[in-house]
């Protein structure tokens, strides 16, 4: 995907180690609105490639914003992007989206857990924007530790809307969720952003109540993966063409080593880059983008491995 050029215009400390970066299309150019709940790939200024949220309204034609967490053990990413300065530009990809509104839902239940905030917010912005009935529920550990308190307790969009669980122990949390769901129905969905035990919670708190279809997740890191027992397989392409994959090759690796063009970013099951169609064929899905729904028909290429001795896909 063809990476565009922005420039940093404006950099605020929203938090202690959480900073949120505005940009611009250094060509001047208007933005189209893009999908609620989107990221972007962002090169920073290292030539590391990371996924961001997109954290302001959709439709906002003059600008994008991120709110970047530097991490302890950032591996370049988040370190270099606390570096950048106003001014500076950087490379950005088009939008793409994993945690898209469902549009037949009677109510959304946003549930965010520290910098998970980031894509819900604006989530929060458009079903706003639709008049639709929604809650956002932001579990933070203090006050000071939480980005974009003050916006989201004082916006008419949010204040009404919003509600702030400061300082709740991961395990008095699944207490705070198990309050929240006897006001949903079947047909309502809920949308869930934050560290991985904390989704888990929030999934086991609303997966009776809702259904597993409709949770939707948006992870930061891949899980980890035992790989000893990887064994080898074959993959066909709807167009005829056939690749032995080693036990220690992904699917995507052997066929770009053959020349096949696959789009790719995090290359770890995380941003939905190289997710294709299964057709045939079964898997063991260890990406963290994909629904139960998805995986019926889809895989992740960087990250999926056959349990049957042949594959059969469809590049999108």
């Amino acid at each position: 995907m063809t990476n565009i050029l922005f420039r940093v215009v404006d950099i605020t400390e929203e938090a202690p180690g959480i900073r949120t970066l505005r940009m611009v299309r250094a060509d001047g150019q208007s933005l189209k609105p893009y999908p609620a709940g989107s990221h972007i790939d962002v090169v920073g200024p290292t030539g590391v490639l990371r996924q961001y949220s997109l954290c302001m309204p959709p439709d906002d034609p003059e600008s994008i914003l991120i709110a970047v967490k530097k991490e302890a053990a950032s591996r370049g990413g988040s370190a270099a992007i606390h570096e950048v300065a106003v001014g500076d530009h950087l490379k950005v990809s088009k939008p793409r989206n994993l945690l898209a509104i469902a549009d037949d839902a009677d109510r959304h239940v946003l549930v965010a857990g520290g910098i998970g905030i980031t894509p819900l917010l604006s989530m929060a912005y458009e079903l706003h924007s639709r008049g639709a009935a929604f809650e956002l529920h932001y579990f933070a550990r203090s006050r000071e530790e939480a980005a974009f308190v003050d916006l989201l307790e004082n916006r008419a969009e949010f204040r009404d809307r919003v509600s702030l669980h400061l300082g709740v122990p991961r395990t008095e949390q699944p207490t705070v969720l198990a309050a929240i769901a006897p006001r949903l129905t079947p047909s309502s969905h809920v949308y869930t952003c934050g560290p991985e035990g904390f989704m888990t919670q929030v999934g086991t708190a609303f997966a009776t109540r809702v259904g597993e279809d409709h949770l939707h997740f948006e992870n930061f890191v891949a899980s980890e993966v035992d790989t000893t027992g990887d064994r080898p397989f074959t993959v066909e392409l709807d167009t005829g063409e056939t690749f032995d994959v080693p036990a220690d090759r992904s699917i995507l690796a052997v066929l770009e080593d053959n020349g096949i063009e696959v789009f790719k970013s995090c290359e770890e099951g995380v941003c939905g880059s190289c997710v294709s169609g299964l057709l045939e064929g079964s898997v063991e899905h260890r990406d963290n983008c994909l629904t139960a729904t998805d995986r019926e028909t889809q895989l992740a290429l960087c990250v999926s491995r056959a349990t049957s001795d042949r594959l059969l896909i469809e590049l999108y």
